[in-house]
């Protein structure tokens, strides 16, 4: 019997022989651990998924720092090429550069994982507009792929974002 059905049916057993008095503050423990995120728990299943999830997020950090900004902020000719087809010119160029690599850094700050990812899935939403339309279609899968990891580490760190603003409100 896995961790997960052993505290469910516990949590059951719980159910049936507790009073009616007490039944709902066991069914609100309970309701109050199914939701929290895999990747926080405190099981081997939690830790491997932190684990995994960390992963993914260096991985995303090298690829927007390495593959995507740095020909943007070096203004290599396919960078200036592609943005020049755009009609937006080098500051545009070094502008979306500069937000990927705040993106990717940010991806690897804990405070500051969650709005990260969401604000890099942002860029990858136009990313995605401008692929579509300038480019007729070509690499739209692109963006449209790295939206889901980010998504999914926007989720999964979602619980950080009350730090960051109980940080931000102290500063203020």
């Amino acid at each position: 019997m896995s961790e997960t059905t052993a505290s469910a049916a516990s949590a059951a057993s719980a159910n049936s022989l507790a009073p009616a008095s007490s039944t709902s503050s066991v069914t609100s423990a309970a309701s109050a651990k199914s939701r929290t995120v895999v990747a926080e728990s405190a099981t081997i299943r939690g830790r491997r998924a932190r684990i995994a999830l960390r992963a993914l997020q260096v991985l995303l950090a090298l690829f927007y720092g390495v593959a995507s900004a740095l020909p943007k902020l070096i203004a290599n000719s396919s960078a200036v090429e592609s943005f020049d087809k755009i009609g937006w010119g080098s500051g545009a160029m070094y502008t979306i550069g500069a937000l990927e690599l705040a993106g990717a850094v940010g991806l690897l700050v804990p405070l500051l994982q969650s709005v990260a990812a969401t604000a890099l899935s942002a860029l990858m939403v136009g990313a995605f507009v401008v692929q579509m339309t300038v480019f007729h279609g070509g690499n739209a899968a692109t963006p449209l792929i790295l939206i889901i990891p980010l998504a999914l580490i926007a989720w999964a760190r979602r619980g950080q974002n009350a730090e960051l603003l109980r940080v931000v409100r102290r500063r203020a």
